[in-house]
């Protein structure tokens, strides 16, 4: 049995945004983030999908030359070819992304041959969790190449969440402040979506 996917929430002629990222670890500080920028998204109209760390965890590894989907990639795979924008969500691993999280973006090869293929005409909002500050700025460096790489326009707000420093901020200065940078990000997303959503982007399947 796959996870379930958290049900669109939001106008039902919202911008459709899709969130990406989390870890395997219950309720890793990836997944709240990921989590906020959503609830920020739709509480500026969007609907939402999130495709958490759980779920990311049970994609098959990528293979290019196996082009075999099961019901779990062809549903991420669908969801994002829909989607008017995305919020992505990693640790920083040895600043570099989580396994998880590139996994799911190697499957969005798929898309290739899309009339907006790849990730086109979608902005991308990035978001890095770490614990301090080193791997942090480097990991966004790399999320922000790799939507480039994929023709997405990535958000000119990314967000570093340092976690060391966030349970020790007694006066909660540093969470606020981190929490009004990732409802901006959301908004950045949002806005692009609806700026450039297509009439007939019913959305152009290949």
């Amino acid at each position: 049995m796959y996870p379930s996917i958290d049900p669109p929430q939001g106008p039902d002629d919202g911008p459709l945004i899709v969130g990406l990222g989390g870890t395997t670890m219950p309720e890793s500080s990836t997944e709240r983030w990921l989590t906020i920028g959503l609830d920020a998204a739709r509480r500026s109209g969007a609907r939402i999908v999130r495709f958490g760390g759980p779920m990311l965890a049970a994609l098959p590894l990528y293979a290019p030359e196996d082009t075999a989907r099961n019901d779990l990639q062809r549903l991420l795979v669908d969801t994002v070819r829909q989607a008017d924008g995305l919020i992505l969500a990693t640790p920083a691993y040895h600043a570099g992304i989580s396994g998880l999280l590139k996994n799911a973006i190697d499957l969005l090869e798929d898309l290739r041959d899309d009339v907006r293929p790849y990730l086109q005409d979608r902005a991308i909002g990035c978001i890095v969790t770490a614990h301090g500050l080193q791997g942090a700025g480097a990991t966004l460096t790399s999320v922000r190449t790799i939507v480039h790489a994929l023709r997405g326009w990535p958000t000119p707000l990314g967000v570093t969440v340092n976690t060391s420093l966030l349970p020790a901020d007694a006066a909660g200065t540093i969470a606020d402040r981190t929490l009004e940078q990732v409802g901006l990000l959301s908004q950045q997303v949002v806005d692009f979506a609806r700026r450039w959503r297509a009439p007939h982007a019913v959305h152009a399947n290949r």
